[in-house]
This record gives structure tokens, C-alpha cells and sequence, in this order.
């Protein structure tokens, strides 16, 4: 198995269908086996139907994890050499996956896409709350957790198996954090991790909430700055939050 795509879903029973078409019809041109794995995050609506009409695997969790419950699931379920996590928005479109193929084919463990480097092509652009917010989150990571890295949140990131499997099976992180957690961890690790610049199209509908959201994702990057290294990278004997 070439490649594996892990989709978070929590209620997406709407747009799901258009988005794992669209998902299918571009990895069906590119020759190669790959795998659609939706993980139902105890949706109350028929997002685990609808996705088991496309999809190659549905896992469903039962009840509401979180998000990073959701991909660490997906992850280390994946039988693929490389792990493409993208969200249930196509906020970036699959295609965009070669400029992280080409950063793995020069050597990355992790390739991730980014919307604040120059060559990022934002087509349509957060509301400026949203923006300025996250402008301010992410200085936090970077001043905290993972220097060096402009955008940790964006949902499209790319794992060697080995790298991604590695890094999740020590992932304690259930919700939004789980990002910069799994970046901080590969670092921790000595895993190479590329940036990239790609498309990227703001959707409605996102499940974050800047300012409750915002708040735990702090809470989580100040208590994982003061666990250390030792402390994260240890394994995850439960699926529990930290």
C-alpha cells in the first residue's frame, strides 16, 4: 500500500460525500494503491453511513473523542508506506499532495502544509478575527513548542509510516493541540520536518472554536513545554488527554 489517507469526521455527514468523491476520483488517476480511512468521531448524525458508501475503512469512536483522538486512530490503523492526514473540508485539495511527496522523496520524515509561507496560495482568506488569532496562537507555539515551524495547525500533513506511527503511539493529546504535540514529538525524535507552502480555501462549518478552543490549545502547549522531552516521548499506555 502506497499511501493512506486518514479523514477526521465529526458530524460531516453533509459535506462528506462530495469531499470523499473528490478525495477517490484524484487517487484513482495517480497509479498507485492507496486506502481511504474515515474516522467517525461519535458523530450523531449518519457521517459513519455515508462514509462507508466510499471510504475503504470507517472506525467509528463512540462517544466524541476529539480530533486528535480521531487521527491518532487513523494513523496507527493506516497500512500504508506514507499517511497523508487531511481534514473533512478538502480546505486544501488533495492534489496538493505532491508538493509533499517531493519533499518526502528528498528526505522528510514529515511534510506539512503551511498558509503563511510567500509561495502559499490562500484563495479564500479566514475572517480577520480568525486570522489575527491565529497570527497570535501560533507565535505562542513557536515562542513554546516548536521554533522554526510558521503554521502547525493546518490540517494537511504528510508521515513516512515509520515516522508517523512512532510519533502517534506517543501522542496524548485528544483534541485540537494534537498538532504541535505530534511536531514537538517528531522533533523530540529527530524526525526531519519540511514546510510547505499550498492552496488553501477557507471553509465554514469548522468545529474550532477561536477562543474556548484557543484557551485549551494553550493550556496543552504550556503543559507539554513543562513535561520535557523524556516525558513526551514516552509511550501512550491509554487514549486519554493529558
Amino acid at each position: 500500500m502506497h499511501l493512506s489517507v486518514v479523514i477526521p469526521a465529526y458530524n460531516e455527514a453533509e459535506r462528506l460525500p462530495r469531499t470523499l468523491l473528490r478525495v477517490k476520483e484524484y487517487y484513482d488517476s495517480q497509479g498507485f494503491d492507496y486506502e481511504i480511512i474515515v474516522i467517525d468521531d461519535g458523530s450523531a448524525d449518519a457521517t459513519a453511513t455515508i462514509a462507508s458508501e466510499t471510504a475503504d475503512r470507517v472506525i467509528s469512536v463512540q462517544p466524541n473523542r476529539g480530533k486528535g483522538f480521531a487521527v491518532r486512530t487513523g494513523i496507527l490503523a493506516a497500512a500504508g508506506d506514507f499517511i497523508l492526514f487531511c481534514d473533512a473540508d478538502l480546505a486544501t485539495p488533495p492534489e496538493e499532495d505532491q508538493k509533499l511527496f517531493a519533499r518526502m522523496k528528498a528526505g522528510a520524515d514529515v511534510a506539512i502544509g503551511s498558509r503563511p509561507l510567500r509561495e502559499s496560495d490562500l484563495e479564500v482568506r479566514q475572517p480577520w478575527y480568525r486570522e489575527m488569532l491565529g497570527r497570535g496562537f501560533n507565535l505562542a507555539v513557536q515562542t513554546i513548542g516548536v521554533s522554526g515551524i510558521q503554521d502547525t495547525q493546518c490540517g494537511f500533513k504528510m508521515f513516512t509510516r515509520a515516522s508517523g506511527q512512532d510519533v502517534f503511539r506517543r501522542a496524548k493529546v485528544n483534541r485540537f493541540g494534537f498538532d504541535f504535540e505530534a511536531l514537538m514529538i517528531a522533533r523530540d525524535l529527530g524526525y526531519r520536518i519540511d514546510e510547505v507552502g499550498v492552496r488553501w480555501r477557507h471553509q465554514e462549518g469548522s468545529k474550532v472554536n477561536p477562543v474556548k478552543d484557543g484557551l485549551q490549545m494553550l493550556g496543552d502547549l504550556v503543559k507539554l513545554r513543562l513535561k520535557g522531552k523524556r516525558k513526551r516521548i514516552a509511550p501512550n499506555p491509554v487514549p486519554e488527554a493529558i
